[in-house]
């Protein structure tokens, strides 16, 4: 199946909104402190970009990055989770944020959690833009949340389908093609 740009869920202006007010938590949170933002790719990374420049000077960022796949060309998390690129960096003792575009079922960031909690940081947080928190079948804890949004299928702000739309600025329902 094919799909096309849909309807517009969140503008590009609420997005900016948003990614500030999460930024100025995260920096009240670990002003003064180092801290790792890790980018699970490749749909974080606009998000990632635009809220680590929200730290300012107030955070001592470093960036690393983390590729999973649970998705393949489906619009369905297919409930296998391999990664495909692992941390560079030692994040033992460490302040961790592990920055995601979109909580589904929370298979995917569950793994990540456990994952990266065996190698010792000093905290381990979450932070994702768009929660499908009626897809939820695991229990994960996040600490600084965007929107709660439909179960239904976006695209846009770096959400994909087969590797297209992220360049979207606004995030959109996918719509499938005629």
């Amino acid at each position: 199946m094919e799909y096309r740009i849909g309807r517009t869920l969140i503008p590009e202006e609420k997005i900016r909104e948003k990614v500030k007010e999460l930024g100025a938590k995260i920096r009240e949170d670990y002003a003064g402190k180092q801290v790792v933002f890790v980018c699970v790719l490749k749909g974080a990374v606009v998000f990632f970009s635009d809220l680590i420049r929200e730290m300012g000077p107030d955070v001592d960022v470093q960036i690393d990055f983390l590729a999973i796949a649970s998705y393949g060309a489906s619009t369905k998390s297919s409930g296998v989770v391999k990664i495909q690129k692992d941390l560079s960096t030692d994040i033992h003792g460490k302040h961790v944020v592990i920055v995601e575009d979109i909580l589904d079922t929370g298979l995917s960031l569950n793994y990540i959690v456990k994952l990266l909690r065996e190698r010792g940081p000093a905290s381990l947080e979450i932070c994702v833009l768009l929660d499908k928190a009626e897809r939820r079948t695991q229990p994960v804890e996040v600490k600084y949340s965007g929107f709660v949004i439909p179960d239904e299928f976006v695209i846009g702000y770096g959400l994909d389908y087969a590797g297209r739309f992220r360049q979207l600025p606004a995030i959109h329902v996918a719509e499938p093609a005629d």
